[in-house]
C-alpha cells in the first residue's frame, strides 16, 4: 500500500530550519538599507517628538523590525495591498507614503494622512494601496481576508498582506478568517511579526503553540518559518508565499522571527526582559547592520552610506520641522468623513 500523502501545510511546517537566503545585488543591497534606514531614523525621531509631547496618545516603534516590511515589500507589485495592526509607521514608509504625511498625523496637523483625525494607529493610503493601521488586536486580520475575497471575486491576481504580531495570533478571528481563506482559495498571506513579547508577556508563557508557522495546519494552510532580521531571507520567504497565492492555491502564512528594541509603546518601561538581552540582538542581529557590512565587504564606501543616512535623515528632519509647523485641523472637521 502506498504511503498516504501528506497535506502542504505538514510538509512546509517541517521545512523551517534556516536556509541560507539568495543573494541580494548591489542595488538590492542599497535600496534595501535606504528603506529600512528611513523607518529606523523616522521612528527615532517619533519618539522624540513623544518625550518632548508634541505626539500624544498611543505611538508604537517599530525599530527593530524594519527588514521585515522592507523585505515583504520588495516582493509585491502594484496593485497588492497591505493592512496591518497599530505598529504601522514603518508599514506606510515601506509602502511609498510620505514622511511629512506620516509625521503630520502622528502630531495630530490638518496635512496628516487622516486630516490630524486619526493618529498613530489610524492612518490609510488608497493611493499607496495601505488600507491601515487598525487599533484593534486582530482586526486587520479579518480585514485584509477581505481584500483577498475582493481580489478573488474580481477576477484579478493581487494579492494583500495580513500582517499581525504574536500576541494578536490567538484571537478567535484569526482562525475564523483562517479557515474562510482556505475555503474560497483567497490569495492573502499572513505575516506573523513574532518579537517574542507581544504587549509584554514572553510567548512561551502565552502560547501554547510557539511555532507559528504551525497554525494553518489544520486548516490545510501552508507556513514558514523566517529569519525576521535579515532582509534577503524575508524577501525570499515573501517571494515564495506571494506565488503561491498568485497561482490561485489560497492563503500562506510566513512567521517572521524578528524583535522590537523598544518596548510595547513609548510608555511600557520593558522591564519583563533584560537591557543585556536586547543589547545581544542588537549586537549580532540587527537587520541594517547586516546589509550595512555587507556593502562595506563589496567594496561600497563609508562615504556613499553616510551619503544614504544623511539623505535619509534630512527627510524625516524636514517631516518634523513640516509636522510641527503645519496647523491642526479645524473645528469643522468634527462632522466631515463621518458616516451618518
Amino acid at each position: 500500500m502506498a504511503a498516504p500523502k501528506k497535506s502542504v501545510a505538514k510538509e512546509t511546517a517541517q521545512e523551517n530550519a534556516y536556509l541560507s537566503p539568495p543573494e541580494f545585488s548591489r542595488q538590492q543591497e542599497l535600496a534595501a538599507l535606504r528603506d529600512m534606514l528611513l523607518i529606523r531614523r523616522f521612528e527615532e525621531k517619533a519618539g522624540q517628538l513623544y518625550g518632548m509631547g508634541a505626539i500624544g496618545g498611543f505611538c508604537h516603534l517599530y525599530i527593530g523590525q524594519e527588514a521585515v516590511v522592507v523585505g515583504m515589500q520588495m516582493a509585491l507589485k502594484q496593485g497588492d495591498q497591505v493592512i496591518t495592526g497599530y505598529r504601522d509607521h514603518g508599514h506606510m514608509l515601506a509602502c511609498g507614503m510620505d514622511a511629512k504625511g506620516v509625521m503630520a498625523e502622528l502630531t495630530g496637523r490638518h496635512g496628516g494622512y487622516s486630516k490630524g483625525k486619526g493618529g498613530s494607529m489610524h492612518m490609510f493610503s488608497k493611493e499607496k494601496n495601505f488600507y491601515g493601521g487598525h487599533g484593534i488586536v486582530g482586526a486587520q486580520v479579518s480585514l485584509g481576508t477581505g481584500l483577498a475575497f475582493a481580489n478573488r471575486y474580481r477576477g484579478n491576481d493581487f494579492v494583500s498582506l495580513a500582517y499581525f504580531g504574536d500576541g494578536a495570533s490567538n484571537q478567535g478571528q484569526v482562525y475564523e478568517s483562517f479557515n474562510m481563506a482556505e475555503l474560497w482559495k483567497l490569495p492573502v498571506v499572513y505575516v506573523i511579526e513574532n518579537n517574542r513579547y507581544a504587549m509584554g508577556t514572553s510567548v512561551t508563557r502565552s502560547s501554547a503553540q510557539t511555532d507559528f508557522s504551525r497554525r494553518g495546519i489544520s486548516f490545510n494552510i501552508p507556513g514558514k518559518q523566517v529569519d525576521g532580521m535579515d532582509v534577503r531571507a524575508v524577501k525570499a520567504a515573501g517571494d515564495e508565499a506571494v506565488a503561491w497565492c498568485r497561482a490561485g492555491n489560497g492563503p500562506y502564512i510566513l512567521e517572521m522571527q524578528t524583535y522590537r528594541y523598544r518596548g510595547h509603546s513609548m510608555s511600557d518601561p520593558a522591564k519583563y526582559r533584560t537591557r543585556e538581552e536586547v543589547e545581544k540582538v542588537r549586537h549580532d542581529q540587527d537587520p541594517i547592520e547586516q546589509v550595512r557590512n555587507r556593502l562595506l565587504a563589496a567594496r561600497v564606501s563609508e562615504q556613499e552610506l553616510k551619503a544614504i543616512d544623511a539623505e535619509v535623515r534630512e527627510i524625516v528632519n524636514n517631516a518634523a520641522d513640516f509636522a510641527q509647523r503645519d496647523p491642526e485641523p479645524d473645528a469643522s472637521e468634527l462632522y466631515t468623513d463621518v458616516y451618518r
